[in-house]
């Protein structure tokens, strides 16, 4: 897999270009964002930066865990290289 950095998902903090990072993988939830139960601008605001607190938080259930999976496209690097 990509390994993506910090740098990188900060390039992607948009309605139109939206990446998470959660649990260590990083996400292009773009197609999602206009899905997501809890709104679309919950996801743009933890775009570009971990958001696993924030989603761990919440209480997501088993479903929306698997959902991920298919938005996943890459590594985060936890430092930069």
């Amino acid at each position: 897999p990509k390994t993506i950095t910090l740098a990188e998902c900060q390039e992607h903090m948009s309605d139109k270009d939206c990446w998470l990072v959660i649990d260590g993988k990083v996400y292009d939830v773009t197609p999602f964002l206009d899905e997501h139960p809890g709104g679309f601008d919950t996801l743009v605001s933890n775009s570009g930066k971990d958001a696993t607190e924030d989603f761990e938080e919440i209480g997501h259930s088993r479903a929306a865990k698997e959902m991920l999976t298919k938005y996943y496209i890459g590594e985060f690097a936890v430092r930069p290289i």
